[in-house]
């Protein structure tokens, strides 16, 4: 894994721990020597994240539709920065370009992203880890509702446990090396 897609907030949140650990995963992913792709935003978290990326040298490319360029959000300093037309167009890039997917926290537009990322994975469309930075806990009642959906027979446990969980960047980022892709052969949840 080189380039890592990261799906985070366009606001930094309420509290401080979450621009802090912004910072701890850009770090960790500096020491590894990989590269960010992400939606290219200047601001919130993904201003944070990429920041952190340049300072150190690292690439960084970022990925935006042109209606939040003409707003003045986009990350002018990225390594490579792709105005794209749609916000579909830039969920697929971002898909494409990345050998796995970190999910910091974030508003909607980051659950959509997560989501599809699953959905992608599930019906074979890429085979790539999927990481949820757990920062503050911010996605346990996510996880719940998740475990809850599978133990009601709407998602595949199977699926569900291919979801990378952990509040440490060095654990996401070793489970994510290690990651192996399984697919399941039965459609329908039993």
């Amino acid at each position: 894994m080189k380039k890592i897609t990261v799906y985070c907030g366009s606001n930094k949140g309420k509290n401080p721990i979450y621009a802090q650990a912004s910072e701890v995963l850009a770090d960790e992913m500096i020491r590894r020597n990989m590269a960010l792709v992400y939606g290219a935003g200047n601001v919130g978290l993904m201003g944070v994240i990429a920041d952190r990326m340049l300072s150190a040298g690292k690439e960084v490319y970022g990925i935006i539709p042109q209606k939040l360029v003409d707003i003045e959000v986009a990350h002018q300093g990225c390594t490579e920065l792709t105005v794209v037309e749609t916000m579909r167009d830039r969920k697929w890039l971002m898909a494409e370009r990345g050998d796995g997917f970190i999910a910091m926290p974030g508003g909607i537009g980051t659950f959509e992203e997560l989501f599809e990322i699953m959905t992608l994975n599930q019906l074979g469309y890429i085979q790539k880890p999927l990481a949820l930075y757990n920062v503050n806990g911010y996605y346990d009642k996510l996880i719940d509702f998740l475990q809850h959906s599978a133990e009601q027979g709407f998602l595949h446990q199977a699926q569900l446990n291919l979801l990378i969980v952990s509040s440490d960047p060095i654990v996401l980022l070793d489970k994510m090396s290690a990651f192996e892709p399984k697919h399941i052969d039965k459609w329908e949840v039993k």
